[in-house]
Protein backbone atom coordinates (compact mmCIF):
# COMPACT_ATOMS: atom_id res chain seq x y z
CA UNK A 1 0.00 0.00 0.00
CA UNK A 2 1.29 3.47 -0.70
CA UNK A 3 2.43 6.29 1.55
CA UNK A 4 0.87 8.58 -0.54
CA UNK A 5 -2.18 10.06 0.92
CA UNK A 6 -5.20 10.45 -1.61
CA UNK A 7 -5.80 13.65 -3.33
CA UNK A 8 -8.95 15.59 -2.03
CA UNK A 9 -11.90 17.39 -4.64
CA UNK A 10 -13.57 20.22 -2.23
CA UNK A 11 -16.94 21.32 -3.93
CA UNK A 12 -18.11 24.55 -3.18
CA UNK A 13 -21.71 23.05 -3.58
CA UNK A 14 -23.88 26.32 -3.77
CA UNK A 15 -21.92 27.65 -6.56
CA UNK A 16 -21.78 24.49 -8.41
CA UNK A 17 -25.97 24.11 -7.91
CA UNK A 18 -26.20 27.51 -8.66
CA UNK A 19 -24.03 27.49 -11.87
CA UNK A 20 -27.01 25.33 -13.83
CA UNK A 21 -30.68 27.64 -14.01
CA UNK A 22 -32.74 24.64 -13.33
CA UNK A 23 -35.17 25.84 -11.25
CA UNK A 24 -32.79 25.43 -8.06
CA UNK A 25 -33.67 27.86 -5.86
CA UNK A 26 -37.18 26.54 -5.40
CA UNK A 27 -35.49 23.84 -3.38
CA UNK A 28 -31.93 24.29 -2.51
CA UNK A 29 -31.45 21.72 -0.06
CA UNK A 30 -32.85 18.89 -2.38
CA UNK A 31 -30.33 20.50 -5.38
CA UNK A 32 -27.92 19.67 -3.04
CA UNK A 33 -28.75 15.81 -2.22
CA UNK A 34 -29.02 15.54 -6.02
CA UNK A 35 -26.16 16.88 -6.55
CA UNK A 36 -24.09 15.13 -4.17
CA UNK A 37 -25.78 11.80 -5.36
CA UNK A 38 -24.54 12.32 -8.91
CA UNK A 39 -21.34 12.78 -7.52
CA UNK A 40 -20.68 9.43 -5.98
CA UNK A 41 -18.53 7.52 -8.41
CA UNK A 42 -16.01 10.29 -8.64
CA UNK A 43 -14.01 9.26 -5.23
CA UNK A 44 -13.71 6.02 -7.64
CA UNK A 45 -12.65 7.82 -11.22
CA UNK A 46 -11.44 11.04 -9.57
CA UNK A 47 -11.55 13.53 -12.74
CA UNK A 48 -9.29 13.81 -15.46
CA UNK A 49 -5.58 15.24 -14.48
CA UNK A 50 -6.62 13.67 -10.28
CA UNK A 51 -6.93 10.02 -10.90
CA UNK A 52 -8.84 8.24 -8.70
CA UNK A 53 -9.25 7.02 -5.55
CA UNK A 54 -9.81 10.83 -4.40
CA UNK A 55 -11.45 12.07 -1.38
CA UNK A 56 -14.74 13.80 -1.99
CA UNK A 57 -15.90 16.51 0.43
CA UNK A 58 -19.02 18.96 -0.26
CA UNK A 59 -19.36 22.19 1.56
CA UNK A 60 -22.56 23.06 2.34
CA UNK A 61 -24.02 26.45 3.30
CA UNK A 62 -27.40 28.26 4.43
CA UNK A 63 -30.31 26.45 3.45
CA UNK A 64 -28.75 23.26 2.44
CA UNK A 65 -26.28 23.12 5.73
CA UNK A 66 -28.26 19.56 6.57
CA UNK A 67 -27.69 17.75 3.99
CA UNK A 68 -25.95 14.47 4.71
CA UNK A 69 -23.08 12.77 3.69
CA UNK A 70 -23.33 9.90 1.31
CA UNK A 71 -20.95 6.74 1.54
CA UNK A 72 -18.55 8.37 -1.17
CA UNK A 73 -19.21 11.65 -0.51
CA UNK A 74 -18.95 13.63 2.55
CA UNK A 75 -20.70 17.02 3.27
CA UNK A 76 -19.11 19.76 5.91
CA UNK A 77 -21.61 22.22 6.64
CA UNK A 78 -20.55 25.43 6.85
CA UNK A 79 -21.83 27.99 10.05
CA UNK A 80 -21.05 31.31 8.20
CA UNK A 81 -19.43 31.43 5.17
CA UNK A 82 -18.69 28.68 2.64
CA UNK A 83 -16.40 29.96 0.74
CA UNK A 84 -14.27 30.69 4.45
CA UNK A 85 -14.46 26.81 5.58
CA UNK A 86 -13.29 26.07 2.15
CA UNK A 87 -10.34 27.62 2.74
CA UNK A 88 -9.65 26.34 6.10
CA UNK A 89 -10.01 22.98 4.59
CA UNK A 90 -7.68 23.38 1.50
CA UNK A 91 -5.17 25.34 4.66
CA UNK A 92 -5.43 22.36 6.72
CA UNK A 93 -4.37 20.17 3.58
CA UNK A 94 -1.63 21.38 2.79
CA UNK A 95 0.71 17.69 2.71
CA UNK A 96 -1.73 16.52 -0.35
CA UNK A 97 -2.96 17.26 -3.60
CA UNK A 98 -6.09 19.47 -3.27
CA UNK A 99 -8.50 20.55 -6.42
CA UNK A 100 -11.30 23.29 -5.15
CA UNK A 101 -14.46 23.23 -7.82
CA UNK A 102 -15.87 26.57 -7.99
CA UNK A 103 -16.65 29.19 -10.51
CA UNK A 104 -16.29 31.91 -7.69
CA UNK A 105 -13.37 34.18 -8.61
CA UNK A 106 -12.30 35.76 -5.28
CA UNK A 107 -12.51 31.78 -3.36
CA UNK A 108 -10.43 30.70 -6.68
CA UNK A 109 -8.15 33.05 -5.55
CA UNK A 110 -7.86 32.31 -1.71
CA UNK A 111 -7.19 28.85 -2.35
CA UNK A 112 -5.05 28.85 -5.37
CA UNK A 113 -2.49 31.07 -2.76
CA UNK A 114 -2.50 28.27 -0.43
CA UNK A 115 -1.81 26.05 -3.03
CA UNK A 116 -4.71 24.37 -4.42
CA UNK A 117 -5.70 23.43 -7.69
CA UNK A 118 -9.09 24.75 -9.11
CA UNK A 119 -11.68 24.20 -11.58
CA UNK A 120 -14.78 25.14 -12.70
CA UNK A 121 -18.41 23.36 -12.42
CA UNK A 122 -18.11 22.12 -15.45
CA UNK A 123 -15.38 19.94 -14.52
CA UNK A 124 -17.79 17.67 -12.76
CA UNK A 125 -19.26 16.84 -15.97
CA UNK A 126 -22.94 16.57 -14.09
CA UNK A 127 -23.91 19.33 -15.81
CA UNK A 128 -25.85 17.59 -18.65
CA UNK A 129 -27.43 14.98 -16.09
CA UNK A 130 -31.00 15.76 -15.24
Amino acid sequence: MSDTPRSLIIIDAANVVGSRPDGWWRDRHGATERLRDRLAGLAGTGLPGLDGPVEVVMVVEGKARTVSSAATVATVAASGSGDDRIVELVAAQRNRPVLVVTADRELRRRVGELGAEVAGPSVLSVDDQP
